[in-house]
């Protein structure tokens, strides 16, 4: 078991309960219960000190007093504590989702892949810093970082796609996990958009753009 703090303002007041972090998480999803996720006895202004939230303050914030009621809505609308151990398996798939990346969309200079290690070692090398930004805007990124370590390239497609003006809102947020070399917006609403795209991605970028439009939108490969 991995005690965590969850915490959540309220009424301008900070309230706070100690949780089992794996019974939290549950609880947060609608899998849990809230007497296998809590650990504590009341609640608190702040857990470390050990300081316990008055009746009043409570129910100005989440209009009851009741234990149970109240950590319900900490852990539900709340911030929940990560461990150490958490953060650091959520790190590791953001890496290992940038680095399968680039095995499958990188080559070197007689066109063959490098191997995992060798990808992790130049990030290393290079100290690149990964976030949590979309793992295929950070793959490009990576990839330029490396270049003086080690020769390795992207083949690149330049794609016109035109978007039907009823789902331009809805892609929109799409296309700015892509390196966009332009974009015109219609008359009609329609959107143009001339985006330079791994070749390896297409099919990943396809499925996402039809699943959006329902195969309405149009594209064209326009790589020179």
């Amino acid at each position: 078991m991995v005690y965590v703090i969850a915490r959540k303002k309220a009424a301008g007041k900070n309230f706070e309960v100690s949780v089992d972090f794996d019974e939290a998480m549950k609880f947060k999803k609608g899998e849990g219960d809230i007497t296998a996720a809590l650990n504590s006895n009341g609640i608190y202004d702040d857990v470390d000190k050990g300081t316990i939230a008055s009746n009043d303050d409570l129910k100005a914030g989440f209009g009851t007093a009741d234990l149970y009621d109240v950590a319900k809505k900490i852990i539900k609308e709340g911030e929940l504590q990560k461990p150490q151990e958490f953060r650091d398996a959520e790190r590791e798939k953001r890496i290992k989702k940038v680095v399968d990346l680039i095995i499958r969309n990188a080559v070197d200079q007689h066109g063959n892949p490098y191997t995992e290690e060798r990808i992790r070692r130049a990030l290393q090398e290079v100290h690149y810093h990964f976030d949590n930004r979309p793992a295929e805007v950070q793959m490009t990124e990576a990839v330029e970082k490396i270049k003086p370590i080690i020769p390795i390239s992207i083949q690149i497609k330049k794609i016109r796609i035109t978007i039907p003006a009823q789902y331009t809102g809805q892609i929109y947020g799409v296309l700015q996990d892509y390196t966009k070399e332009s974009e015109e917006w219609k008359n009609n609403g329609d959107l143009e958009v001339i985006l330079l795209i791994p070749a390896g991605m297409q099919l990943d970028f396809y499925d996402r753009i039809n699943s959006v439009t329902h195969g309405a939108a149009q594209s064209e490969d326009i790589s020179e």
